[in-house]
């Protein structure tokens, strides 16, 4: 069993999801919201390094999954959540987790199969996948997509690694 942990990295809220893989299943084990209350962006980062540290030391997941960076049209936007991002993976390098990264894209085509899909699509096959009663909230279910595409992916990865040995030789 791996316990994955999902972040949706946001200068106001930042996400995060936890769901264990054993096999080819999913289970629920937590999700939430970091929210910053800092007006000044070098507080908001010192509060998601912090918060993140704590779920990171509580929870012990072997694998952390965080979206990348998209270049939006705003590039202050972009700038902050370079700067969330950064104060997350750092949360998760100390904590000594290794960190896998996915597009927006990857992680909708994972889940709903269209890379072009709906916010509350992804969010209600959240729901659908870890046999939830209601929908998360939002960060905290794009947290969850994050952590369940990268489960999807271990599995995948390890089928390739299972025909390769069966087959001895490389993939090309």
């Amino acid at each position: 069993m791996t316990l994955i942990l999902g972040i949706d990295p946001g200068s106001r809220h930042t996400g995060y999801g936890l769901v264990r893989q054993a096999g080819g299943s999913l289970s629920y084990v937590s999700c939430g919201t970091v929210s910053t209350l800092s007006p000044d962006i070098p507080s908001r980062l010192g509060e998601i390094f912090s918060s993140l540290s704590v779920v990171v030391a509580e929870h012990g997941p072997a694998e952390a999954a965080v979206e990348q960076v998209f270049m939006a049209r705003n590039a202050d936007s972009a700038l902050k959540l370079g700067q969330a991002r950064g104060a997350a993976l750092c949360a998760l390098v100390q904590g000594g987790v290794p960190v896998f990264e996915y597009s927006a894209r990857q992680v909708k085509q994972a889940l709903v199969g269209k890379g072009s899909a709906e916010k509350t699509q992804v969010a209600q096959m959240v729901r659908y996948l870890l046999k939830l009663d209601k929908v998360p909230q939002a960060d905290a279910a794009d947290a969850l997509a994050i952590a369940i595409c990268h489960a999807h992916m271990r599995l995948s990865l390890a089928r390739i690694a299972g025909a390769t040995a069966v087959r001895g030789r490389r993939v090309r």
